[in-house]
């Protein structure tokens, strides 16, 4: 049901059926392994098929393809996410729709806190929902929260291997272009630890097909001062890598 709202963007509909909906894909494509992995780091997807660690599954056609890989070792996909909440939040829906349940997402954000270091991990407790994508598929709120669960899981595995990490939230966007100091300075203010594109939305689709969700973003650049700093955060080959094997550890215990 419907209600009218003064902006189109906050008339949220909770039916579940929509007029094209995921689960048609089955038709064609068949049901997919549950567990998979969200990966913002293509280098990482070249590394483990040069390694022989992940292999080719399948291909979801269509205007924008998807290619999906599986690891090895199980049944666990892997795919390279596409920057923006429609285009990652569209994909998972997708995947979710073909038997997919358990998820996790790393990638990279942008720090709010100049004291936040480079590569260290963030577990995303939540996002506030500067998006578009979120409000397709949850009702209208400031803040969305990420799978309890989901989240104790990842904070318990990280101590058991001795990894220094965050709990906090993101700040979810549509345009890095716009991400202005006085938008900067607000949502330091509300909590944000890092800024990234896709957070509100993959959560909101997650918890409105009532799959298990989780992620773990590593601080990359400066966004907190006057000027933007790079921190050459996207040559840290080696916590990319790590990260994405953390994120299939744990969501093959999921």
């Amino acid at each position: 049901m419907i209600e009218r709202r003064d902006f189109p963007i906050l008339e949220f509909d909770d039916n579940k059926e929509a007029l094209i909906n995921p689960v048609m894909k089955r038709e064609h494509y068949g049901m997919f392994p549950e567990r998979l992995v969200i990966t913002f780091f293509k280098d990482i997807i070249n590394r483990l098929l040069e390694e022989e660690k992940i292999k080719y599954y399948q291909t979801l056609a269509g205007e924008n393809d998807l290619v999906v890989y599986k690891f090895c070792d199980s049944d666990t996909l892997i795919f390279h996410g596409v920057v923006g909440g429609p285009a990652t939040g569209g994909f998972l829906d997708e995947l979710i729709g073909l038997g997919v349940n358990k998820i996790m997402f790393c990638g990279g954000g942008g720090v709010l806190r100049n004291d936040i270091t480079v590569g260290k991990l963030l577990v995303v407790d939540g996002a506030i929902r500067d998006d578009g994508m979120s409000y397709h598929y949850a009702a209208p709120s400031r803040i969305i929260k990420t799978n309890e669960e989901a989240k104790k899981f990842i904070c318990s595995y990280l101590e058991s291997i001795h990894a220094d990490y965050l709990v906090g939230l993101t700040w979810t966007t549509d345009a890095f272009y716009r991400e202005t100091k006085e938008k900067i300075k607000l949502r330091k203010e509300e909590g944000a630890l890092i800024v990234e594109m896709e957070q509100a939305g993959c959560i909101a689709v997650a918890e409105f097909r009532n799959a298990k969700y989780g992620a773990v973003i590593y601080c990359g650049d400066d966004v907190s001062m006057d000027e933007w700093d790079s921190r050459d955060w996207v040559n840290r080959k080696d916590i990319r890598y790590s990260l994405t094997m953390i994120c299939y550890e744990i969501v093959r215990a999921f």
